[in-house]
């Protein structure tokens, strides 16, 4: 069965590249372009994984991630974030956030879907 992957990012673009290779790596891809998005998303849903880009307007990734931490039907769904910004500071405030990992961006094809690959075979419920 194919796994589910919430992507947040608030540039289409990257929501379109991200989606078409996860996509490509066997994934069901569900997007959101902002917070209160994929806040909306995960009532409906609840993601195998979910991916969240740092800079967005409004509630940012890292806040986001804070919040699917404490909501006790999405607390334990494993956070990858992606963000162009990889600076020591920002991947440090993501873990502590509650992310799984942190890749920085651009990212490619193969390093995304092998990244949420073992994401995945490591959370296994």
């Amino acid at each position: 069965m194919k796994k589910n992957v919430l992507v947040v990012d608030d540039e289409i673009g990257a929501l379109t590249l991200i989606g078409i290779m996860l996509e490509r790596g066997g994934f069901n891809v569900l997007k959101a372009k902002d917070a209160d998005t994929a806040l909306a998303t995960l009532d409906q849903n609840t993601p195998d994984l979910i991916i969240l880009d740092v800079m967005m307007p409004g509630t940012d990734g890292i806040e986001l991630c804070r919040i699917i931490r404490q909501r006790a039907d999405t607390g334990g769904i494993p956070v990858l974030i992606l963000s162009a910004r990889g600076d020591a500071d920002s991947v440090m405030r993501g873990m502590e956030a509650g992310a799984n990992d942190y890749l920085p961006k651009p990212i490619l094809h193969h390093d995304l879907v092998a990244k949420v690959r073992s994401i995945l075979a490591s959370n296994v419920q």
